[in-house]
This record gives C-alpha cells, structure tokens and sequence, in this order.
C-alpha cells in the first residue's frame, strides 16, 4: 500500500520548507545566533565550568562606573578603584577626579573623595595596611602642533645661605635681555645655600631647584632660543639679586605629561585619603616597592618637566616623609621592581610608557644600597620587554620570576609570546623561555591563585589595540609542571589601561581597558571599557572546598616566625597553606603579590601555622591565609596581619 502522510506530518514539512527559506535569506543571522546560543549553553555545563572556570559581568550601578586606571585589594575585603582624571583630558581639566571602593562580596559600591588627580600613580600596600599612593599628573601631554603657550625648563638659584626661599605657583621670570615673562605653573622651595668655612675664609654654593614655566601669553614671539637669566618679579633687595632663574629654549616643543609631588595614604578602616608628606620629586608612572622594613622604594617616573626621574626616595610609615638617597639610578616609567628574598631588587626587565630603547632595560639584581647593579643574561626578544607583565611564581620561596609577553618601545609593531624564568636560587641566575603565551600579547594580565597555578588574560597584539587587535584568550601556568593550558575566554578585550587581581573568595577580577581606536581601520576615536568582570576558576566547581575559620573576628597579628591556629572541618583533607599577600595592580605593573608556603600542622579541629622567619620573603603587612585540599581546592581566605620584624621597630 502506498504510504500516505498525515495532516501533523505535512503541517510539519511545510512548516520546515517555511523555515529553510527563512534560513536562506537570513543565514548569517541564523548562524550566529545559534553559535551564540550553542556558545552560551556550553559555557554554562557543569563538566565545562569545572575544567574551564566561568565568566560574568559585574552589575555596577551607573553613578560608580569610572575608568579604572587603579586597583588594589584591602585587608577589609573591598578593591580601591582609582581614576583621578581617568585618561580624560576634560576631566582633567575640571578637576573631576574619581576613587570607588567595591565590596566584592555584597557587590556595593562607594564614591570616595580624591583630593589630586592620582593617575598614573604608583601604589604599595604598608604594614598597617593602609595603602600608600604616591604621584600622579600635573598636566596632560600636548603634541607639537597644539602646544600655545611656549614653555620649557627654569633652573632657579639661590645664593643666600641664611634664607631658603618659597615661590607660589604663577611667579613671574623675566628676562634680562629680551624682557620676556615666564610664570611657574606649581610652587616651588629653594633651600639655602649651602656655606663652608675654610682656612682663608668662607665659600658659599648656590642651591637649585627645577621648575616648568609658559609664557604668560600666547604666540610663537613669546618663544625663546638663546640662553638668558631671569629676573624674579615681585622679589626686592637681597632676595632680587641672591634668587634668579636661567633658562635656555624655551619652545613650542611636544609637551610630555607631567607628575605630582604629592603623597597620600589610603585609610582602608575611615575610607578615606590621608595627606603625607610630598617626594622631593615629582612623579609621574613610578613604582613603589615595600622593602622588609616597612619602608617604601621608588623610582622613575616623569617629573615635574616631564623628564624621567633618576632620584631615588624613601617613605618611612612611622614619619610619614621621604628621605632622597645620595646615588641615582635610572629606570623606565613603571619598571617591574620585586623585593627578593635576601633584600636587593629584582628588575626584571618589564616597564610600561617611557624611557629610551637604549638605557635601562637589561633585566638585574639590584642592591639600592649600594647602587650595584648585576645584569642578568638569557632573556629572549629584548626588545620586546616593555607592556610586558612579570610574577613571582608560587610558591615565593622558589625565587622563580616570570616575564611574560611585550612589545616594543612605544608604538613599536614589535610584540611577542615569549615567557621567561630565572631562577635566582641558582648558581648563575639566567633566563630561559617558559612555554608561549595564547598569542603574543602587548598588557597580558596575570594573577597568581591560591592554588598555585597563575592565570593570564587578555592583552592585546597591537600597541593600545591598534586595528581591533584584543586578544580573547586566558590560560593557567602550572609551575610545578611547566605547562599551560587554556581556560574560559574572557567576555570582552582589555589593553591598555586593563588588570586583575585575586579577591579573597577566591575568584579573579578584571578591569579596564583603554584603546586608542574603536575600529579596525583606527579611525573612530577609542572608548575607554569601563565593565568589570570576574572569573570563577575551575576549583570554584568541583563538589566542595575546605573550610577556614579565625578564632576572633579581628585578623591575628602573628610575627615572623610565629603561629597562628585556624579552626577547619575535616584537618586531615588539607595538603598546603598559603599566605597571599593582596595585590596593587596598574599598567601591566603588580609587584605586591606573592603566594608564600606555610607550614603547618594538623590538629583535632583545625590547623597550626607557623610564618617564615624571613621579612625579605614575608615583607610586613596584612596578607590572607588559604588552606587548599588534596584536588587543589582552597578554602576562602582568613585575614592575618604580619607585622615589621622586631630587629626594625
């Protein structure tokens, strides 16, 4: 018998021919759209999260998005966002200055005060856990061709060894040949001059100071090429002839960005900004490095002339001021500066912005108190250091570093995929590669986890993601085995401007991203990326993770080489402790984190602890204490607070 179909079977078929024709005048959209679904429904399997982990977006309310420049993790549990002016020359130029503090745990948010426009800062975590940020941005660039005033560089001289003297911002020089008037754009202290009595008499050494003038007018007459001494108005008698400026060109020359004196310390209990006392010099793209004393090292960034700085300053948390050490030393802007076990300076190589190809970037051991530098040889593509990111690898007793991806200087096409190890416990410390990142990659972000794996996103192939070249591609480096591999996709490209840090339930946080073109072609203005988002890792997926649970709500205090005990449900499930210290993330540049090994013994309803002696290996602060179980799952972190070795108080 012939085979006839039904009513329901021939609806069906119509029904499907309907929707081929609809499918083949729409193919491109059918065909994304069931990517995205099929993309969406995969992400979200739990066999995929468990090995992969998962991303998601951040719900922040629309008053406290801001262009994160910034981001540090508080003792407290909540993430310092910092702005000041944002990369936003309009902002900059209203004095908008922006910080939000984010509670990552209740997803809050508040809008904190800024007092001066901290991008472009630099930024350490102190041993009471407030947060020092020093510097920041005096003015934006101006590239020839915009420049309207003419300005350039004063020395001011002072000849009077009794009286140091002060100038207001908008003192006025002139000329004494060409009757030209220059006025300082910030104030300005000239110490007294310095005298020395000798046999036949007494001699006197003038002081100076530098200072950034513009002409008080506009128009390229007000220009100036030949070398002159000014005259201070307004000063008379004894100051007028002791006080004088002596200036050389001063042009319509590219104006490069210039830094801030000013200091403050960010109070994590009253969030809120404290004043200190300012550097001697202003800084603009510097890196601040805690050394085992509690005391702060920094260097380079661009001065008050937009030069790089070379002096070198110490902040003392017990002062509140900074002391300039008598030798220099000469580092590019935002140089990857690690506190190495023993005390020198590991410079591994890593900068971010500014500085010549040529001066500064051999990665080496530095003794800050000495000034001896030893270079460290073997790192592959050189000159592919800076937008690069470097880690101490878990656990910090290795001494192992890892530098990883860059580009060329500036706007260099140059970019790589390169990672590099050295070792510093060995007998001649060299870098060898480590295996290649997802792509090469200019800003990669990565985040050390508690279980001592290191996860490292996005970046991108070109300089500030020229030619849409954001890079979707995250994957974990196990350094026990040496190997990566990739994990979720992030949800959105991040470059410049971009980075992440660990928050103590144990996720990761991304933020920013600052491209200076929106389009392939690179003819829309960029779009600063103002969404955050975190990553749940594959540990946050398996059936349980441990527990961990402080005796008192207030963190321990616990010294070096002293315990502290934590309570836990099952102790015999835990196989290792760590002791992670929170991290301040900008620019590529994260030298705080660091995952230290802890010892540890069991006991009937909980485990012991017991902190390295070393303040080089634990440098004093607050840090957060994870146990992780035998599958490598760790619990969520306690607070503990570690604080300066005795032999420093």
């Amino acid at each position: 018998m012939k085979y006839q179909p039904s009513r329901r079977t021939k609806r069906l078929a119509i029904g499907t021919v309907a929707l081929m024709a609809v499918a083949g005048m729409n193919a491109p959209w059918l065909i994304r759209f069931t990517s995205e679904q099929y993309h969406e429904y995969n992400i979200n399997r739990p066999a995929y999260k468990a090995e992969n982990g998962l991303w998601q977006t951040v719900d922040v309310p629309q008053k406290y998005r801001i262009n994160a420049i910034h981001a540090a993790l508080l003792h407290t549990g909540k993430v310092l966002l910092v702005a000041g002016s944002g990369n936003d020359a309009k902002q900059f130029a209203a004095k908008t200055f922006r910080s939000v503090l984010w509670d990552p745990e209740k997803n809050t948010f508040k809008n904190i005060p800024t007092p001066k426009d901290m991008f472009c800062a630099g930024h350490t975590q102190l041993p009471d856990g407030k947060l020092l940020i020093a510097g920041g941005t005096q003015r934006y660039e101006t590239l020839e061709g915009d420049v309207e005033k003419a300005g350039g560089l004063m020395i001011v001289s002072n000849e009077n060894p009794d009286k140091p003297m002060t100038l207001p911002k908008g003192t006025k020089f002139k000329g004494n040949k060409s009757g030209k008037v220059f006025e300082t754009q910030q104030p300005l202290q000239i110490p007294r001059a310095e005298k020395k009595e000798t046999a036949t008499g007494a001699t006197v050494t003038a002081t100076q100071r530098r200072i950034y003038v513009e002409a008080a007018r506009k128009g390229k007459k007000h220009s100036t090429g030949d070398t002159e001494q000014y005259t201070i108005l307004g000063l008379k008698g004894d100051d007028k002839r002791n006080v004088y400026g002596v200036a050389n060109k001063i042009s319509f020359d590219k104006k490069d960005f210039q830094g801030i004196r000013e200091s403050y310390e960010f109070d994590p209990v009253s969030e809120r900004y404290i004043p200190v006392a300012p550097m001697e010099d202003a800084r603009w793209y510097p890196t601040l490095t805690t050394l085992e004393d509690g005391r702060v090292l920094t260097v380079s960034g661009l001065d008050d002339i937009g030069e790089v700085s070379e002096k070198v300053e110490l902040y003392d948390p017990k002062t509140k001021k900074w002391k300039t050490l008598p030798k220099e030393r000469y580092f590019p802007t935002y140089p990857g500066n690690f506190l190495t076990e023993g005390g020198k300076i590991l410079f591994t190589g890593t900068s971010s912005g500014y500085g010549p190809a040529d001066e500064g970037r051999t990665p080496g051991l530095w003794d800050w108190r000495t000034d001896r530098f030893t270079k460290i040889p073997g790192i592959s593509d050189p000159d592919a250091l800076e937008t690069s990111m470097a880690v101490l690898l878990p656990p910090a007793q290795d001494q192992r570093y890892m530098v990883l991806g860059g580009g060329g200087i500036g706007e260099s096409r140059k970019v790589t995929d390169k990672t590099r190890i050295v070792d510093l416990k060995a007998d001649k410390p060299r870098f060898t590669d480590g295996p290649p990142l997802y792509r090469p990659a200019r800003y990669p972000s990565s985040v050390i986890l508690p279980d001592d794996t290191v996860l490292t996103t996005n970046g991108s192939a070109g300089y500030r993601g020229y030619s849409s070249s954001d890079i979707l591609r995250a994957q974990l480096y196990n350094p026990g085995t040496n190997t990566s591999r990739p994990v979720a996709d992030p949800l959105v490209g991040r470059n410049y401007h971009s980075g992440a840090l660990l928050l103590p339930d144990g996720r990761v946080m991304t933020f920013g991203s600052d491209p200076l073109f929106d389009d392939k072609a690179n003819t829309k203005p960029g779009t600063f990326l103002q969404q955050m988002d975190v990553w749940s890792p594959p540990y946050l997926f398996r059936d349980a993770r441990p527990t961990l649970t402080a005796p008192d709500k207030e963190p321990q205090r616990v010294k070096l080489g002293g315990t502290a005990a934590f309570g836990t449900d099952d102790p015999s499930e835990i196989k290792q402790m760590r002791l992670i210290r929170p991290s301040s993330f900008t620019h590529v540049t994260n030298v705080e984190q660091r995952s230290i090994a802890l010892d540890f013994e069991r006991t009937s309803d909980g485990v012991e602890v017991t902190v390295p002696k070393d303040p080089t290996l634990v440098p004093p602060g607050y840090y957060m204490v994870n146990a992780v179980d035998g599958d490598g799952v760790p619990s969520k972190a306690v607070w503990v607070h570690v604080p300066v070795a005795d032999k420093f108080e």
